[in-house]
């Protein structure tokens, strides 16, 4: 039995080969062999197997992949362009700070040499103080340098003279420093009683009340010394005389004394063309305060008070009496008088 049926296999397995050789023997000629496009699909899924991650692997040789999304992409090329951009910013910023460094260290060592020593002192601005006197006061240390000189310190000192005003120290390159003098105006002389009540002594004194100096004899030691636009100015300045006994004048101080005060105010607060003909101010009391003009008219005007309608009224008078009027009390301006020639 056994052999009978082995020998029915062979025979049933000998008539299956032909068969297939048969098909395979019965290609069209020229013509590749067909797959069908399902097969294709399943074949190219079947090298790739999913894993945990989102990772895919070879089913040839296991090597992973990893899937990006576009959005993915965009990012990373974005943090790449800023890290660019950052690394630039951080050269330059180097640049920077590695030439400010050595700006800094020139500029040290430029202001610690003798570079731009001080050479020339310039003063201008002055007329009532001589060039001299103002290199003298401003005392520029020898050897000092444009970039080292004390400014501040010149221009207190120089202000410490009653003469001036305001100053200004200026730098011109290489070697010159330029004090720039703004001076006090004498605005009247003021004759003081001496100590003993028995001489005067004339005094300029500014438009700010600022006592400037003395005015010595032009024949004096002292008035060869001084400058001669003093004696100029003093001439052409209004003249306030019978100060009171007592009043103190000290260079370099404020007047306080309350007859001078309201003369000068009186003078400087005048708008008509009276303020220009007064000559003479008589200041022996804030009332008893008189005027005298350039053509000998004697004003008593009193107190620095309404001064607009004061002028007004003297001009009044003047014009209706051209000529004739010798007197004018206007320190009640409401009820004026006056005395004709």
């Amino acid at each position: 039995m056994a052999s009978n049926f082995r020998r029915k296999s062979a025979s049933s397995d000998s008539n299956k080969a032909p068969a297939s050789r048969r098909g395979a023997g019965r290609q069209h000629p020229g013509r590749a062999p067909r797959r069908s496009a399902g097969r294709a699909q399943r074949s190219a899924q079947q090298d790739w197997h999913a894993v945990a991650g989102g990772r895919y692997v070879s089913s040839n040789d296991g090597t992973p992949l990893t899937s990006v999304r576009v959005g993915d992409l965009d990012r990373l090329e974005r943090q790449n362009r800023a890290q660019k951009r950052y690394r630039r910013y951080l050269v330059r910023l180097g640049v920077i700070v590695a030439i400010l460094a050595a700006l800094a260290i020139g500029a040290v060592a430029v202001y610690n040499s003798s570079l731009f020593t001080i050479q020339n002192v310039k003063v201008t601005g002055v007329e009532h103080l001589t060039s001299e006197e103002m290199s003298a006061l401003a005392a520029v240390p020898s050897g000092t340098t444009l970039l080292r000189v004390d400014a501040s310190a010149i221009e207190n000192r120089l202000k410490q003279d009653a003469w001036v005003l305001d100053v200004k120290v200026n730098r011109i390159f290489p070697d010159t420093l330029e004090l720039a003098v703004t001076e006090r105006e004498i605005a009247a002389v003021v004759e003081v009683p001496t100590s003993d009540a028995k001489a005067t002594q004339r005094w300029a004194i500014a438009s700010d009340h600022m006592w400037l100096m003395p005015i010595p004899d032009p024949e004096s030691e002292a008035g060869q010394r001084t400058s001669a636009k003093v004696y100029e100015d003093a001439d052409a300045a209004l003249v306030i005389k019978d100060v009171p006994f007592g009043t103190k004048a000290q260079v370099g101080t404020y007047c306080s004394d309350e007859s001078v005060l309201n003369a000068l105010d009186i003078v400087s607060g005048m708008t008509t063309e009276l303020a220009g003909r007064v000559k003479t101010v008589y200041a022996d009391g804030v009332e008893e305060t008189r005027l005298v003009l350039d053509n000998n008219v004697e004003i008593a005007f009193g107190a620095a008070e309404i001064i607009r309608d004061k002028e007004r009224v003297c001009l009044e008078i003047m014009e209706q009496h051209p000529d004739s009027v010798a007197y004018i009390n206007v320190r009640d301006v409401a009820s004026p008088t006056y005395r004709a020639l």
